[in-house]
């Protein structure tokens, strides 16, 4: 899952560097996004998010 979020990232980032101004909130709002998810997913992983609900 990881890989292919950093990969998401890695494309969106190639994204912004040839947008333009108007297409640059909205690619910049899915980066951020897909790094938040990214984070998440490595935090699982390592055991420092426990992703199960809390009931």
């Amino acid at each position: 899952m990881t890989i292919a979020l950093e990969i998401q990232i890695e494309e969106l980032r190639a994204e912004l560097r040839n947008a333009d101004a108007a297409e640059c909130r909205d690619i910049e709002a899915e980066l951020e996004m897909a790094q938040a998810e990214l984070a998440a997913a490595i935090a699982e992983q390592e055991g420092i998010l426990d992703a199960a609900p809390p009931f």
